[in-house]
């Protein structure tokens, strides 16, 4: 009886003890849906340096979960028990196309989301000795001819935006999917395939080197990374495809503890080290807070819905 009380007595103190000390009273597990190294994973790095600045005392640690084009580690997210100690990364379009195409076992519902961080424009990559010097060369060979070019996965954003210059040009291509930007920029440098859809933090060193040639970017303005880079609207071909990266928890997390991750998100983005540290590491800052980011996916995906009814995959 007498162990059965101090047990008793060591779990209240141990309880009331991590209640006192509020939130968050132990570490934040961060997951990130992609391999370590990648720009997703820089970003949640960067964002915990910041954090830890605006959260005194919070520790955070992060998850890598990579396959399938984001979908196991988005799945993992919102099957965490929503206490607040687990939140994570996503990725557009990923997140909606795998809910479009029914392999997810998810919905945006399954989610609360406390805001987008960045940006990261795509750009239509060719070898450095590849005979299609601009934008229209490579789309009146690939109306001749298929063409082989390098995606991200099926589903992804490099994905949706070849199969969109397919349905506006009339050009074919070979898509051939892989296990990421690492390996597209191995095809690209190894001069074996026509081309790549791919985002612009990934290659915009390897063209100022002259290892590889961006002929396009698909985004609605120019890059201050690459000013020089038309876009493809620009050269005649109005398709714009962006990735976005932001931050969501399980559905169901406390509402105070929702706010309290929503402010931080807020307070890094409003960082003036954290702005400093991404511009440093080419991450493209584009803040959403939680209502105005889930109105843009909701939008997302039934604009991602319709091209998937006209072009299933």
């Amino acid at each position: 009886m007498r162990k059965f009380l101090l047990l008793a007595t060591i779990l209240f103190f141990a309880f009331t003890g991590l209640a006192l000390a509020g939130y968050p009273a132990k570490t934040i597990k961060i997951i990130v849906p992609s391999k370590a190294g990648g720009s997703t994973d820089t970003s949640a790095r960067l964002f915990i340096n910041a954090a830890k600045r605006h959260m005194k005392g919070a520790n955070f640690v992060i998850k890598n979960v990579p396959g399938s084009g984001g979908q196991k580690g988005f799945e993992e997210i919102a099957n965490s028990k929503p206490d607040g100690y687990t939140i994570g990364m996503m990725f557009t379009p990923q997140i909606v196309a795998h809910i479009v195409s029914k392999r997810a076992r998810y919905t945006l519902d399954d989610f609360h989301v406390m805001g987008n961080m960045g940006k990261d424009p795509l750009i239509i990559a060719v070898p450095k000795n590849s005979p299609f010097k601009n934008l229209k060369e490579f789309i009146d060979a690939a109306r001749t001819k298929k063409l082989t070019v390098a995606v991200n996965g099926i589903g992804s954003d490099d994905f949706v935006a070849a199969k969109k210059f397919e349905n506006l040009t009339g050009a074919k291509f070979n898509l051939l999917p892989t296990k990421g930007s690492t390996e597209q920029k191995a095809l690209i440098l190894g001069g074996h395939v026509d081309g790549s859809f791919m985002n612009i933090t990934q290659l915009h060193a390897q063209h100022k080197a002259g290892t590889a040639h961006i002929i396009a970017l698909l985004d609605s303005k120019r890059s201050y990374i690459l000013p020089d880079l038309p876009t493809a609207e620009e050269l005649g071909y109005p398709v714009d495809m962006t990735a976005t990266r932001g931050f969501v928890t399980p559905k169901g997390v406390p509402e105070d503890t929702a706010k309290k991750l929503d402010k931080l998100l807020e307070d890094v983005m409003n960082d003036p080290e954290f702005i400093a540290a991404c511009k440093k590491d080419v991450i493209i800052l584009k803040h959403m807070k939680g209502k105005e980011y889930h109105d843009y996916l909701v939008g997302l995906q039934a604009e991602i819905q319709k091209f998937f009814d006209s072009t299933p995959w």
